[in-house]
């Protein structure tokens, strides 16, 4: 491992402030539409903040080739434009009425203008990518938005259902860490020779997002509402097993196995209540489990780019997986 410093918080902001700044103008451009409703919608989603960590991704990746094309900040708003549209999606088919502590633009606008909004800005982001004419950007998003369907289809299928920890890991590849990684590709794609450290930088991306998703997944059983933004449980209620609930399944007696059954096939907790789930997660250490196993997938990250020429982007990548198991949201 390099003995290269880690950035600071503050480091990785002054680096990146300008490039986010104009990722932000950009998005808020390229979301702009003639029809009144998709750019009310994308504009409010905009609005709603979040933490642009997959173009920050991007900028970071790019940075540390030593890029300085205007093409990283067109991609890094068509990274965040294709984020902001599986989010209008999952709201659809989650039926949830907040995201990051507002109504959901579903509530205001409705089910089928969103679904139309959404696909809007997953061709937006296409026609804004394929202005680049580089077919290995193309190549990325396209399987990118294939393996994200996929994903979304495949959980469907599940809810409800036990899955085991190699189908759950499958299921966040698709639908968290798999646009990390092509985030992270995306920076090597634009910048001329630097095919040999596509798979490298890929490999940060998957590491970082699969910790990234085990992340959220312990905070939507564990955080408070309002710090969280939404309802706590979620998943539960909407029938996802995470990995402390497979953890305590696997390792719990037959009584803990009934309760979290139960809740998975009621989708709610009036039989079973979420603080019971707490105490049979706690009590088999599945919540510490869990977030030991997304803090050696962010360890897994910072050594992957361990051969990385030494620079200020590299640091910043060393600080990334830190922000990513420490947050509380």
């Amino acid at each position: 491992m390099s003995t290269i410093s880690i950035a600071t918080a503050k480091e990785v902001f002054d680096l990146l402030r300008d490039d986010l700044a104009a990722i932000e103008q950009e998005f808020t451009r390229q979301s702009a539409s003639q029809v009144e409703v998709i750019t009310d919608i994308a504009h409010y989603l905009i609005a709603g903040g979040g933490k642009r960590i997959r173009p920050l991704l991007l900028l970071l990746s790019s940075k540390a080739l030593g890029c300085t094309s205007e093409a990283r900040i067109r991609l890094g708003a068509v990274v965040e434009m294709l984020h902001t549209a599986t989010l209008v999606h999952d709201d659809i088919i989650d039926e949830a009425d907040t995201r990051r502590g507002r109504p959901s633009s579903n509530t205001t606008w409705g089910n089928a203008k969103c679904v139309l909004a959404g696909d809007w800005l997953y061709m937006q982001s296409f026609q804004t990518a394929l202005d680049e004419r580089n077919f290995r950007v193309l190549e990325l998003l396209i399987s990118l938005t294939q393996q994200m369907v996929e994903g979304e289809l495949l959980q469907m299928q599940k809810l409800g259902h036990l899955i085991n920890e190699e189908e759950y890991f499958d299921l966040i590849f698709r639908k968290t860490a798999c646009l990390f990684k092509v985030s992270m590709q995306l920076g090597a794609a634009i910048t001329p020779g630097a095919d040999a450290s596509e798979e490298t930088l890929g490999e940060y991306g998957r590491n970082l997002g699969l910790a990234f998703q085990i992340v959220d997944d312990v905070l939507d059983l564990t955080a408070a509402e309002d710090v969280l933004g939404k309802p706590v449980a979620s998943d539960l209620r909407e029938g996802k097993a995470t990995l402390a609930v497979i953890h305590a399944l696997e390792r719990g007696t037959g009584a803990d196995r009934e309760a979290i059954r139960t809740v998975l096939a009621d989708r709610s907790f009036e039989r079973v209540s979420h603080t019971q789930i707490l105490e049979i997660l706690q009590r088999h250490g599945s919540l510490d489990y869990a977030m030991d196993t997304a803090c050696a997938y962010a360890e897994a990250a910072r050594m992957s780019i361990a051969d990385l020429a030494e620079s200020d982007a590299k640091r910043a990548l060393l600080w990334v997986p830190g922000f990513v198991t420490s947050r509380d949201r």
